[in-house]
């Protein structure tokens, strides 16, 4: 558990930051098998974008869905949908994650796509 509980540690720390610049947020987490990210209205009660390796559309275009490909193809389509509900700056919330990775290309996927971290 102390793994767990120092990740959990690293996320509400930096959510507190976020939640003081009261900025939209791009939220990911990560499972062994999957990568989900959702775009989070300042004030953290409005869910304005999500995308994950579950849905049908990106599962589809994957062979697997626990690489970094396949967070490459959920960082691409979060932006898009960002994009098209008119967000275009987000503060990066990793949920304590490791900036290594699934989570790095997710990100890199994002900020080309047209994301302002």
């Amino acid at each position: 558990m102390e793994k767990k509980q120092s990740r959990l540690k690293r996320a509400v720390k930096l959510r507190s930051r976020i939640k003081k610049l009261n900025a939209t947020r791009l939220s990911i987490h990560k499972t062994s098998q999957h990568i989900y990210a959702q775009v989070i209205s300042g004030d953290g009660t409005t869910t304005l974008a999500s995308a994950s390796t579950t849905q049908s559309e990106i599962r589809s275009a994957l062979k697997n869905t626990g690489n970094i490909e396949a967070a490459t193809q959920v960082g691409k389509y979060i932006a898009q949908k960002a994009i098209a509900a008119g967000i275009t700056e987000v503060a990066f919330d990793r949920s304590g994650f490791k900036y290594h990775g699934r989570v790095k290309a997710l990100a890199d996927a994002a900020r080309e796509a047209g994301l302002k971290f």
